[in-house]
């Protein structure tokens, strides 16, 4: 143990990197094949291991001076200057630069960033990132890994082992059924939605960039999260009852009721933003359209008892659609000019009676 100490410890040395990436693999491989096997002979022992590991790799940064700064030198800035530089990105994201501190913050936030643009220019950047990653020493880890509760489970991104440690993002049903929050013989369409209430209360608390443009909490602009403690609780409130007001319209079982309810829930989730408003085939956007699709059904249940029902989601120009619509909201980045950005509510026709949607577009200057 001591010369292994003391190899790590030469500035310089490329025998001593050569040991310090082989003990980064090493305890990533562990820690892999610890996730696999709860219950192998060796499985405590294996903790003191990665326990002495993880001390030999903090060798070289006690051994390096004092500085003024705490933070070890970034290891991921070429990837943070490139991906500030992609004008494609910019398009979707806005004038947002990136603002971690740390490559592990680094990594977690440009992939949260990417959830917000179109699928093919995400699964570019998602591979660029770990190439670039892979070139500093940093391994994929899908056992490192922040749980977020939902229906199925997915991996959003993988975490990081190696040089640099980050954990990534999933999907996980086990951790929906700890929250105990899904009702006994609740239909698919309700046990999505209370899938959504869980998710959307967590990301909220670990995405610094999202919006809420919901009008029963704040109906004149679009509201940081972030900055704006209270509108965040309030909003956090609002969606919750609007899940008990489904859940107990789904009780009653009146069709139009459930749809009523729905609609106003739909429109709660649809609410969650981003500025600009995440891009509609992104993965933030595709996992919103799965509320929606859910209320078409509900939709259609109260079609085939009787009632005449139709929904349309808004898109398109604006001036199309300015008719059907209610209390809208104008941003000026995102988009093109004149278009809608996001369809917050869906316009509904009910029984010859029209319930006006709501939609954010992009100014015409």
């Amino acid at each position: 143990m001591q010369h292994l100490k003391q190899l790590l410890g030469i500035e310089k040395s490329a025998l001593g990197q050569l040991l310090r990436y082989s003990l980064y693999g090493l305890e990533a491989t562990l820690r892999k094949a610890q996730a696999e096997y709860h219950h192998d002979p060796g499985a405590e022992l294996c903790d003191q291991v990665l326990y002495e590991i993880h001390n030999l790799l903090q060798v070289k940064e006690e051994a390096k001076p004092t500085v003024s700064c705490t933070q070890s030198e970034p290891k991921l800035g070429y990837l943070r200057a490139a991906f500030d530089a992609d004008v494609e990105l910019g398009i979707y994201l806005g004038n947002s630069p990136l603002c971690s501190q740390t490559d592990a913050d680094l990594w977690n936030e440009i992939h949260r960033k990417l959830l917000r643009v179109p699928e093919d220019l995400a699964e570019f950047w998602r591979q660029r990132a770990l190439d670039l990653a892979q070139e500093v020493g940093a391994i994929a880890d899908n056992s490192h890994l922040h749980y977020l509760p939902f229906i199925r489970d997915e991996i959003i991104y993988p975490g990081l082992s190696g040089t640099v440690v980050s954990p990534g993002l999933c999907l996980s049903q086990k951790a929906l059924q700890k929250t105990k929050i899904l009702p006994e013989s609740a239909s698919e369409e309700l046990t999505l939605l209370a899938s959504f209430l869980v998710l959307l209360t967590k990301f909220i608390e670990i995405e610094p960039e999202l919006y809420h443009a919901f009008k029963s909490v704040f109906s004149f602009d679009v509201i940081h999260l972030h900055s704006q403690l209270e509108q965040k609780i309030q909003y956090v409130e609002a969606l919750g009852d609007r899940f008990h007001r489904t859940k107990k319209a789904e009780e009653s079982t009146d069709p139009l009721s459930m749809l009523r309810a729905w609609l106003d829930m739909d429109e709660a989730i649809h609410s969650l933003i981003f500025v600009p408003p995440a891009e509609r085939y992104s993965w933030w956007g595709k996992l919103q359209q799965e509320s929606r699709r859910a209320l078409k059904k509900v939709a259609e249940i109260a079609n085939n008892a009787g009632h005449e029902v139709r929904i349309r989601q808004l898109t398109g120009l604006y001036a199309d659609i300015c008719a059907l619509t209610k209390d809208d909201l104008q941003l000026e980045c995102g988009g093109v000019p004149g278009e809608v950005l996001t369809c917050l509510r869906v316009y509904a026709r009910i029984n010859h009676e029209g319930i006006p949607g709501r939609v954010i577009f992009r100014s015409s200057r």
